[in-house]
């Protein structure tokens, strides 16, 4: 008898763990199988494409040419480098390009394999870039014939497969060709840098200076060269500073015993050897190398004093800028009528910081390169305008104050020590927020995004990024859906004139989710499908606060509502019948 009433018990047990089991299981087999049809049949009313691949506009969040992630520069592909010039108006500019060969696809695999060196150049015939880079390109040319190495261009709106097979993202796009494998140039435009990085790469990296002639020639021909007054012109000290020469792209590097020749570059021919001199034609033209000598202290003294005390921003600048291992900016913004008033003491202030700053002039009236750059910094009117930026985590900071040396100073030692408060861009706060999507501005990010009692989901967007205005009436549509739901906000942010430490962006456009109760942690990135359902599903189950999408009313296509018979017992519909416009709105 016991034993049954044991069995009894362990069947009735079982029985109802099963039943919670399946009950369970079928209540999420409903959950999942909620019949969200009506949002795929309002979304497909004015959206042919309902469902967006999850792909993004490449992200602005970079100075002008500086590098990405993938070692690209941030502008090729601009809208701007693609059509810089209208094709039908353009006029080709007149100079020499008697050196430069002409390639396409029916010479250019054999050129490569028959040439241990080539240098081509990948162009739009137009670029308003290119158009810049040709002159430039043709005198290197010339300056080259005979070294071993030759230049080519291929005009890649003509060649599409060949550009395709290279990768060509922008104009003008140069490779180096060693042996068919080839590599970017990631210098500055111009033939004196162009003529510097081909000869290190094919050359030994360090050149002997023999003779006074050669001496002079030298120093009046190039903006900035090394040069080392070694010992012996072989062996360990030579070995090192041909390494140091690798290291870097855009000063040539000479060596020397001849005592002569060193006072020449203005070394003390007494000195004990080796010792090695910075020459440049700037304000600070001398730079005395005081250092271990060998390649990475060489290196890192020639990168940290190769640009002058105020650098200008330009195309050609950017790369040495970029490259540094300075990653510290302090940036005058002033147009160029009322800079002369300004440089000079910000080149002094320059002169307390060498080393440990890169002083920067952006000349803000500068269509082609100053004005994008004050665009980043949120930087408008003439100037002057003193701000820092940091390269290792694009951190923004601006002065407060006249632009004299004391208050320079202050700032600048303030920066270095992490003790100011970065500066975000920010549209004005809007008059009125009533639209279902609500706009988020750097300065009402905390207010809205950061509030802890609301779910938020947050699109970053750009004006210009067409995959953004695709998801437009697919945001609009979700948050029409939800308006009703107090707990849940779905904003947007302009992320081209906005910044906030919070809305860090990988492309556009961006969307990140903040649940509520938990602002503290990262926002979850939404990587879902595009679509009103796939939005809808992500917030069910992500949302901290529970919420129920209330249906709208169907009406039978059938008939037309007003030959419905109404019962007085169908309360349900009576209810439901505030729900009528929101129908017809979706």
């Amino acid at each position: 008898m016991t034993s049954l009433r044991c069995f009894l018990i362990l069947y009735l047990t079982s029985f109802l763990l099963l039943s919670t089991v399946i009950r369970s299981i079928t209540t999420n087999d409903e959950e999942d199988d909620e019949d969200l049809r009506f949002l795929e049949e309002i979304e497909g009313q004015s959206v042919d494409s309902g469902r967006l691949s999850d792909s993004s506009d490449s992200d602005d969040d970079q100075l002008p040419g500086e590098k990405d992630a993938d070692g690209e520069d941030s502008e090729s592909g601009s809208e701007q480098d693609l059509h810089d010039l209208d094709p039908d108006t353009y006029k080709a500019p007149v100079f020499d390009e008697k050196d430069v060969v002409i390639l396409a696809e029916g010479n250019f695999s054999d050129f490569i394999g028959n040439n241990k060196y080539v240098v081509i150049e990948f162009y739009a015939p137009w670029c308003g870039h290119s158009q810049a880079l040709a002159p430039e390109y043709a005198a290197a040319a010339t300056e080259l014939k005979g070294e071993g190495v030759v230049l080519a261009k291929v005009d890649a709106t003509e060649e599409d497969e060949l550009a395709q097979k290279y990768d060509v993202q922008g104009f003008p796009t140069v490779y180096l060709f060693v042996d068919g494998e080839h590599k970017p140039y990631p210098a500055a435009q111009n033939k004196e840098a162009i003529v510097t990085w081909i000869k290190k790469n094919i050359g030994p990296g360090v050149f002997n200076v023999t003779t006074l002639d050669d001496a002079e020639r030298i120093l009046a021909s190039q903006s900035k060269v090394v040069l080392g007054y070694l010992n012996f012109l072989v062996g360990p000290e030579s070995d090192e500073l041909a390494a140091a020469s690798k290291l870097l792209d855009d000063v040539s590097v000479y060596q020397t015993v001849d005592p002569d020749i060193a006072k020449l570059f203005h070394i003390d021919p007494q000195v004990e050897r080796p010792a090695l001199v910075l020459v440049k034609r700037e304000a600070e033209k001398i730079c005395h190398f005081d250092g271990q000598f060998v390649k990475t202290a060489i290196s890192e003294f020639v990168t940290s004093n190769k640009l002058p005390l105020v650098t200008t921003f330009n195309r050609d600048t950017a790369p040495s800028i970029f490259e540094s291992s300075i990653k510290n900016h302090l940036l005058l913004f002033a147009t160029l009528n009322i800079s002369e008033k300004f440089i000079p003491v910000f080149q002094e202030a320059a002169k307390l910081f060498k080393g440990k700053l890169i002083s920067i002039y952006v000349q803000v009236d500068n269509e082609d390169s100053g004005r994008p750059v004050a665009k980043f910094f949120g930087v408008s009117g003439d100037g002057p305008r003193i701000l820092a930026y940091s390269g290792t985590d694009a951190r923004k900071f601006a002065m407060d104050g006249d632009v004299t040396l004391h208050n320079i100073k202050a700032f600048a030692e303030d920066f270095l020590e992490d003790r100011l408060k970065p500066y975000y861009k920010s549209d004005p706060i809007p008059e009125t927020n009533e639209e279902d999507v609500k706009v988020v501005v750097a300065n009402s990010f905390d207010e809205i995004v950061l509030d802890e009692s609301k779910d938020v989901l947050l699109q970053i967007y750009a004006p210009w990024c067409g995959h953004c205005r695709s998801l437009e009436p697919i945001y609009n549509k979700l948050a029409k859906h939800l308006e009703g739901i107090d707990s849940l906000v779905i904003a947007k942010m302009d992320g081209t004139t906005n910044e906030h430490p919070r809305a860090r962006k990988s492309g556009f456009p961006t969307v990140l989710f903040f649940p509520a109760g938990n602002k503290s942690s990262d926002p979850i990135k939404v990587n879902t499908e595009r679509s009103v359902v796939a939005y809808y599903k992500f917030l069910k189950k992500h949302a901290s606060i529970p919420f129920k999408l209330k249906k709208p009313v169907s009406t039978p296509k059938d008939k037309p509502a007003s030959d419905q018979e109404t019962k007085p017992s169908d309360s349900k519909e009576s209810d439901k019948s505030s729900s009528a416009d929101m129908k017809d709105e979706l």
